[in-house]
């Protein structure tokens, strides 16, 4: 099935920017009175016929739509510190898009390597792992957010914050352990950068209301952590 994307509609037309053009027309060849199937990023999925084949701005007119189409039954926020390797947090962002999530938000923490992420690059692979999904549904890439500030301002139903160290005032516990019983749709994970939260981050976050867990026995990569935690919730909600 191929999917694009529509950055406008109006009066019942989708219109498709220069590149999601140029695939439709120049790529796979399709023609004025072809259908397509185009989604608009925020959850419907149209049945189109295309009107006009311009490489530099198609334009296909609605024949039917289906509302929350490749939706999930919840909402997920990874908060998650982008790698010194920009290549494994796209990676990340692809695969966690694949499984479902719904926003990502770029932690600059105490011990992060990077400090600095552009998000653009994020949001194209996003939109086309939406695609490639069979979604309907874009997930926001937000602006980057220092740890401690998002912390404060998270307002999810359940709070889950990984990290690798004990505190044994606050014992961690499994991520599946701490999903299971839980009723609400609203989840956010915390997922700290090579060098783990710090410990001043991780007091903040708990008096916020988050909950330590862990996500097993083998010590996981920052990107491969974030894919797991998407796993976790999705597999949750699955059953």
């Amino acid at each position: 099935m191929e999917l694009f994307y529509t950055y406008q509609i109006s009066d019942g037309i989708c219109f498709l920017d220069q590149e999601e053009s140029v695939h439709c027309v120049k790529v796979l060849r399709h023609r004025a009175g072809d259908q397509i199937d185009v989604i608009d990023g925020i959850g419907t999925l149209y049945h189109c016929r295309l009107l006009d084949a311009g490489p530099k701005g198609a334009q296909a007119a609605i024949l039917s739509e289906v509302r929350g189409w490749g939706s999930h039954p919840y909402n997920l926020t990874i908060g998650c510190c982008p790698t010194k390797n920009n290549e494994r947090f796209e990676w990340f962002v692809e695969k966690a898009t694949e499984i479902g999530v719904d926003r990502i938000v770029p932690l600059i923490g105490e011990r992060s390597e990077r400090k600095v992420y552009k998000t653009d690059r994020a949001r194209r692979i996003a939109l086309s792992a939406t695609k490639q999904s069979l979604k309907a549904v874009v997930p926001e890439i937000a602006e980057p957010v220092s740890v401690t500030s998002f912390v404060g301002q998270d307002a999810a139903s359940l709070r889950l914050i990984a990290y690798c160290f004990e505190d044994g005032s606050h014992p961690r516990r499994s991520i599946k352990e701490a999903l299971q019983g839980f009723d609400g749709k609203d989840v956010t994970v915390l997922i700290g950068p090579e060098g783990d939260f710090s410990q001043e981050e991780a007091s903040l976050a708990l008096e916020a209301g988050y909950i330590p867990v862990h996500l097993g026995p083998s010590r996981l990569r920052t990107e491969t952590a974030a894919v797991i935690s998407a796993a976790a919730v999705y597999l949750h909600f699955m059953d």
